[in-house]
């Protein structure tokens, strides 16, 4: 098949019969799912669920993130007919890849909200698969972590990001965007020796451990140096991958709630997530794609991008790659 047999496939969300495989679906229309895969609550036999998280409930200035799956989906469909550039295999052929539709959720119950998300990654988790989440704010890899925990213990957390969202807050009611990973740390989810955050660029005077390869540092040494010093902190433990988006300088990635300058390159972060190949990546998410400043749709395609990276990864460790 080719780009020229598009005329013969519409709606492939719903009317595709594998779930491996790319779609020559066209990119301007038909039903929305992350790379035309099948939409589907059916885990048996998949590999990677992947599934969004429209919540934004969370954030300290701008919302909109609960757009971002939405906007993601979309974008993705510019890469549905091609296998990842670089890789030397495409993992939508050789796993079975879904679309497992967004976090169904009370929009006005917050508190409920929390209990919610961790239940729904313990499904996919209990069904045999590794979730992609497609957020929503960067809370949501609380409630995440949580089901990760329970399945392979504290875990290790590779994170870019412009913050480190460690400050302190210990009300463990509390919804926050900017304190979700100083709860994960001091409730024992999240093991801050082998865990490393890349692209920090504000300050936050205790990181309780964690290690941090700041922006500055990222452009002194380069992406290669990036991931050779990553993949030593995190060795061979379960790694939980979270990509901000802000991670991105605003030149690449305008369309966030809280963008920083001096950020990386969308080349640096493409770099650098290619050469974890290896790391034990067991579960990613991609958060905090604001479409309503997102004006060139810049932002959600690196997004899409991104969540393709983490898939990427995510074959190489459960295909035994390299």
């Amino acid at each position: 098949m080719a780009l020229e047999d598009s005329k013969n496939f519409v709606d492939e969300a719903f009317t595709r019969r594998s779930d491996r495989g790319v779609s020559f679906e066209n990119s301007f229309g038909g039903a929305l799912s992350f790379l035309r895969r099948r939409y589907t609550k059916d885990l048996s036999g998949v590999d990677i669920a992947v599934t969004g998280i429209p919540f934004d409930q969370a954030v300290t200035n701008r919302p909109g993130t609960r757009l971002g799956p939405r906007a993601i989906r979309e974008a993705s469909t510019l890469q549905s007919p091609d296998a990842p550039y670089g890789w030397g295999y495409n993992p939508l052929d050789e796993m079975n890849v879904i679309d497992y539709g967004d976090l169904a959720f009370d929009y006005a119950n917050i508190a409920a909200f929390p209990e919610a998300l961790t239940a729904h990654i313990r499904t996919i988790l209990a069904g045999g698969a590794a979730s992609v989440a497609l957020g929503g704010d960067h809370y949501i890899s609380f409630p995440i972590l949580k089901a990760y925990a329970e399945t392979y213990g504290p875990i290790s957390l590779i994170q870019f990001d412009a913050h480190t969202d460690t400050w302190a807050d210990d009300d463990i009611g509390r919804v926050d965007h900017g304190t979700m990973f100083y709860k994960a740390v001091k409730s024992g989810i999240v093991d801050p020796e082998t865990s490393v955050q890349i692209g920090i660029r504000t300050s936050n005077e205790d990181t309780l451990g964690v290690n941090i390869i700041d922006a500055r540092e990222v452009h002194a040494i380069g992406a290669a140096a990036v991931a050779e010093k990553a993949r030593a902190i995190v060795g061979e433990r379960p790694v939980y991958l979270s990509f901000d988006i802000d991670g991105l300088d605003p030149a690449f990635a305008p369309g966030t709630g809280t963008p920083v300058w001096g950020g990386l390159s969308s080349a640096q972060a493409s770099h650098i997530l290619r050469d974890l190949a290896g790391v034990n990546i067991v579960g990613g998410d991609i958060v905090e794609v604001s479409p309503p400043y997102d004006t060139t749709g810049a932002t959600a395609i690196a997004g899409a991008h991104v969540a393709m990276e983490i898939i990427c990864l995510l074959g190489w460790s459960r295909l035994g790659k390299g």
